[in-house]
């Protein structure tokens, strides 16, 4: 499975492959044009940059604006999954995780014969930056609940309940694109940024609202891309989450450091396996392997 496009922030061409993995091996990158092949783990300890996008990096080898793949695979129910880069930014192709999903739709996926492990929070975790904040709380199945707050009166306030499954993310999150507010293009790109942004691949949206000839995809669509952005930074545990999580006008930067706190205060949660029965209830048994995968582990 193959995507190629132009890099929202560089402004090249640029293309991703992405191919099964073994079990437990999470999301690795794979930059395909430097000798060697050099990998980059998707997880917590690679995070080098928060501003407007989640940057990946490891021994001076970078990934750029990696959240909205990562969503689409976390969001379609992928586990473990190779992905080979041309270039060090992830193409942006329409703005939206919808690309990717139906990529990963299209070809299905390879059902792995072991148990699946998954994050089960047992003690609310926070973090806040500012007057941002972001929560997770103890539940028997993962949701988001996101409030965002703009001052301008288009976007303004909204606020959005999901409740997680692989048909609702291919639904009701894939399609909300990323989106950006006209004042700030010029700023964006005297600083090296948004070079390859445009209404093909962004909401644009000015003093008196969307700019793009077509509209918005819903009418609360903005919160809904603060979902999907959310949904691909919190993969970066390398484990999927039984929680309910709670962000108030929460970005990158605050999921990067709720998702230390998790790291830093293991007796808030535990790991767990989860089976399926016949009757389509889910069981849950402590998982034999009590470690957090290493993709988590602190350099």
């Amino acid at each position: 499975m193959e995507f190629v496009g132009t890099a929202l922030h560089n402004g090249l061409e640029t293309s991703v492959k992405i191919s099964p993995s073994k079990p437990d091996t999470g999301y690795r990158f794979r930059r395909a044009d430097i000798p060697g092949a050099p990998e980059v783990e998707a997880c917590v300890a690679n995070i080098r940059d928060t501003l407007l996008a989640t940057s990946l990096g490891l021994n001076g080898v970078y990934i750029h604006t990696v959240e909205h793949l990562l969503s689409a695979l976390a969001g379609s129910g992928v586990d473990n999954a190779s992905i080979e880069v041309l270039g060090d930014e992830i193409p942006i192709l329409d703005g939206s995780a919808a690309p990717f999903t139906r990529g990963i739709e299209k070809v299905g996926l390879c059902e792995q014969n072991i148990p699946k492990r998954m994050l089960r929070i047992k003690e609310s975790i926070s973090a806040e930056r500012g007057d941002s904040s972001a929560i997770l709380n103890p539940s028997d199945d993962f949701s988001v609940h996101f409030i965002i707050e703009f001052e301008n009166t288009f976007v303004g306030r909204q606020e959005l309940n999901f409740q997680y499954s692989p048909d609702a993310y291919r639904k009701d999150i894939a399609f909300a694109r990323t989106f950006g507010f006209m004042r700030d293009a010029e700023y964006l790109m005297e600083k090296g940024l948004a070079l390859g942004g445009s209404m093909e691949n962004a909401v644009v949206v000015g003093d008196d609202g969307v700019i793009n000839p077509e509209g918005l995809r819903s009418p609360d669509e903005f919160v809904r891309h603060k979902i999907l952005d959310t949904i691909g930074d919190l993969s970066l545990l390398g484990i999927p989450i039984l929680g309910t999580y709670s962000g108030f006008k929460a970005g990158h930067g605050v999921n990067r450091l709720l998702m230390m706190e998790v790291m830093n205060q293991p007796g808030k949660w535990d790991l767990v396996c989860i089976e399926e029965t016949d009757s389509d209830d889910m069981i849950f048994y402590p998982a034999h392997d009590t470690d957090l995968p290493s993709m988590v582990s602190s350099p």
